[in-house]
């Protein structure tokens, strides 16, 4: 098997899928929806997929919103992802319009090798990334079952191999108080928003002393009725983050005892309701990583290194939960210059820039390479297992050396944490930094 060959067809085949993948990319764009409300964007991209003969199981794994495809005959199974939710009030500010149209046009390329396809495609819409984990609701339900490795690409600032992304917890949290007249008799009332502060506060209080890695931000969403009432409800929602699921947990509890002082002191109540959905973090698959960085590069990409993005920048995905079934990747593709950030309105502006286009061929010609890599090479299938195997079996992700591009990478895993003994500091178990790592976040 010729795998240049194959790539040649496969860059070919994206060429000719160019306008389609432009067009259905600003679509998305131009009509962005919230999660578990996609319907356009996902009938798009099933319409689009039936077009060229592939049938698309649509409302699959149990959201009214996702899909499924799958093609070939035999050999390794490369998940396919495309995200395609959107940002309240500034749209496709996250760019998954690009992340739609570069899903689908890796996944139509691929099937254009038809029967030289050296394995096989499971093509997955999966909705809510930005808000509900539409992946982990889809993989409870089997989605990821037989899958051998699984890919994305997201939209950013620079080339990269991955990107730090954080456990994320949501918590919707309520003060349960008395009302009363705040004027007449203030006496009798407990003030569910006077709770609510106080514990908004501590969490600020809270924050100075979290180590690197840990975030905690949130909105009130209910302050009360009217002022002249003593607020009898208030309620907020957080999200919290950490490294890994193990410090989010620990987190979790902080968080918890915030709430806690802010009842005690107003003698008020509160409820706590963590949801269900948990992002874990990112386990990079470092063999697939690097194969996908080759490929990017061979197309004119020129990445930055992995290890020199702050931590403070990290993100969250749902795309974490996916690393923990089955060897995953989430590069990321220059599609705005550096100081565009991600949710804000210039981001959103940028991914229907000609250069996010750019960035939809790109990212589909670049996964779809990858793909036939992993499908081709039983070294890059080992590696690939091994690197897996490794970071399953140390859930603390210990420090290794990043392998690049161009080195062998067997089992090659890396983590923002800064290496150094582990100490007990305060109930928080943190690295003692290193000269590599000390002012990263």
């Amino acid at each position: 098997m010729n795998v240049d060959a194959l790539k040649g067809r496969l860059g070919a085949a994206i060429e000719a899928l160019t306008p389609t993948l432009v067009g259905i990319s600003r679509e998305i764009h131009a009509n962005p929806e919230l999660g578990f409300q996609e319907f356009r964007s996902s009938a798009l991209l099933c319409d689009a997929l039936e077009r060229h003969g592939i049938q698309a199981a649509r409302r699959a794994y149990g959201l009214e919103t996702s899909f499924a495809a799958e093609f070939g005959r035999s050999g390794p199974c490369v998940a396919v992802i495309s995200e395609y939710d959107a940002l309240p009030d500034v749209g496709h500010a996250c760019g998954h319009n690009i992340i739609a149209a570069s899903g689908l046009g890796a996944a139509l390329a691929l099937a254009a090798l038809k029967d030289d396809l050296p394995g096989k495609v499971r093509y997955l819409g999966t909705p809510a990334e930005e808000a509900g984990g539409g992946k982990e609701l889809m993989a409870r339900q089997g989605a990821f079952a037989g899958v051998d490795c699984a890919m994305m690409v997201h939209p950013s600032t620079e080339d990269l191999p991955s990107y730090p992304l954080l456990a994320n917890a949501r918590v919707q949290v309520s003060f349960h108080g008395r009302a009363a007249h705040a004027s007449s008799s203030p006496e009798a009332g407990r003030n569910a928003l006077d709770a609510l502060v106080i514990a908004y506060q501590a969490i600020g209080a809270l924050r100075q002393h979290l180590p690197a890695g840990h975030r905690v931000h949130g909105i009130i969403t209910n302050g009360g009725k009217a002022a002249n009432i003593v607020p009898e409800l208030a309620e907020a929602l957080f999200v919290v983050r950490a490294p890994d699921m193990e410090r989010l947990n620990a987190l979790k509890a902080r968080i918890d005892a915030c709430f806690q002082a802010g009842a005690l002191a107003t003698g008020t109540h509160a409820k706590a309701a963590w949801d269900d959905v948990i992002y874990a973090d990112l386990r990079t698959n470092w063999p697939l990583a690097n194969a996908y960085q080759r490929n990017a590069e061979r197309l004119g990409r020129s990445f930055e290194r992995y290890e020199d993005v702050p931590l403070s920048r990290a993100a969250s995905s749902d795309m974490g939960n996916v690393s923990y079934l089955v060897p995953s990747i989430h590069p990321m593709i220059r599609m705005a210059p550096k100081g565009v950030v991600h949710h804000h309105r210039d981001f959103a502006t940028w991914a229907a820039s000609d250069d996010g286009m750019r960035a939809v061929t790109d990212g589909a010609a670049a996964m779809a390479m990858t793909a036939v890599d992993f499908m081709a090479d039983d070294n890059l299938q080992r590696k690939v297992r091994d690197a897996f195997r490794a970071a399953s079996g140390n859930p603390q992700h210990a420090d290794e050396a990043v392998p690049t591009a161009g080195e062998d990478d067997a089992g090659g895993r890396h983590t923002h944490a800064a290496s150094g003994d582990l100490l007990e500091e305060g109930g928080w178990k943190v690295r003692t930094a290193s000269s590599r790592m000390a002012g990263a976040g």
